[in-house]
């Protein structure tokens, strides 16, 4: 149910007229972190929990909230595309735009691909960092409420990945907060840009919010929305293939070189995609940081040894590829990742990892949702 003022004449989302309590009642069930239903204990004799890192929600009231101002013109993977490209997307929109807001049509897949639990973020492009801090604030919310209602109906299934608005540092304080001690959301996603601008831009001072999400001790899904200066990337849906790889591998290495993972250690930083083209490619970097003084101006360590801090979903489509990522960052590193429910994402991530060679059992479960479930804080 959809918290929604029904008043007549009121247009904020946010007015409760009456859900208060309904809403306070669904935020402390959201809060609970086991998972025990007899549902849950009937299908996971023999096995741990199978936990999705990696999975999405469109909030069709958010999307509704921001339309008239054209939110196209700001989307890097809708910019810097050709014409068959973006036919390909509305196609794929209305086979798969269905899963993306029923929760339904969701549990089936789920069942179908033998996921117990997703921790289901929003869909990529909703963050909204173009908007005036004010309305990125507003659509934050309703964004955030909904899950914690998607969550308080399917304890059991889900929980959720917020969003804050980080186009203004206060606000996104105060909305992670929010998130975390009111709806129980278990963390946040960003983009690894803020409407272009690095995440260490000096006039964000994003600093204030890998702080607070240190102390809240929650996790970060750095999601990408393509590559900000596509233009080389129009053709053959590059801005999602190349693209989005490139853009996490950006904002990855600027939380490295620019100093926030050694000014917050501990901090809980998830990559989609396998990491992007860095996880696979560090060594260039630490050679880089051995060999030029440009390249060791802020961090005292070998850059590698900070990426070895963040965490990778399975996304690679190739169990050598991801027997590689286990191999260089070790399995409690890796969790599962499908990208639910887009045509880029892994239709079968369990035979993906049963497929990786010589992995033992033991780690075969932590990356189904060992480790997931111990960053999210899921008691079974």
């Amino acid at each position: 149910m959809m918290f929604t003022c029904t008043t007549p004449g009121c247009t904020d989302l946010r007015h409760e007229h009456g859900f208060a309590a309904a809403r306070s009642a669904a935020a402390a069930r959201a809060r609970k972190p086991s998972v025990s239903s007899k549902l849950l204990r009937d299908k996971k004799k023999g096995r741990s929990l199978r936990i999705d890192i990696h999975c999405h929600f469109l909030n069709r009231d958010a999307a509704a909230k921001v339309a008239h101002l054209n939110p196209t013109q700001y989307e890097p993977q809708i910019k810097f595309a050709n014409a068959l490209t973006r036919e390909v997307n509305v196609k794929q929109m209305q086979d798969r735009g269905p899963k993306l807001s029923t929760i339904e049509l969701r549990l089936k897949d789920m069942d179908r691909m033998g996921i117990d639990i997703q921790a289901v973020s929003p869909a990529p492009q909703q963050t909204y960092y173009w908007t005036e801090p004010g309305l990125g604030l507003e659509v934050s919310r309703m964004i955030n409420d909904r899950l914690a209602e998607i969550v308080a109906k399917w304890p059991d299934r889900f929980v959720g990945l917020g969003t804050v608005p980080l186009q203004n540092v206060d606000l996104a304080v105060i909305e992670l907060e929010r998130c975390v001690k009111q709806l129980g959301l278990r963390g946040v996603e960003i983009n690894p840009n803020v409407a272009g601008k690095e995440l260490t831009d000096p006039g964000l001072n994003l600093d204030r919010f890998f702080a607070k999400a240190r102390e809240l001790d929650i996790v970060i899904f750095m999601h990408p929305t393509g590559f900000t200066q596509g233009e080389r990337l129009m053709d053959h849906y590059f801005n999602n293939v190349i693209g989005n790889p490139l853009d996490t591998t950006i904002g990855t290495s600027r939380l490295i070189f620019d100093g926030v993972m050694e000014r917050h250690p501990g901090l809980k930083v998830v990559l989609p995609h396998a990491g992007g083209f860095l996880a696979h490619y560090w060594a260039r970097m630490d050679h880089a940081w051995r060999a030029r003084p440009d390249c060791r101006t802020v961090i005292k360590k070998t850059p590698s040894s900070y990426l070895k801090k963040f965490y990778f979903d399975t996304i690679t489509f190739d169990s050598e590829m991801l027997r590689n990522l286990i191999d260089k960052f070790g399995h409690q590193q890796v969790l599962l990742g499908t990208d639910y429910p887009f045509d880029m994402g892994e239709e079968d991530p369990v035979g993906l990892i049963n497929s990786v060679p010589r992995l033992p059992s033991a780690e075969k479960e932590k990356i189904m949702g060992g480790n997931a479930a111990r960053l999210l804080k899921i008691r079974r």
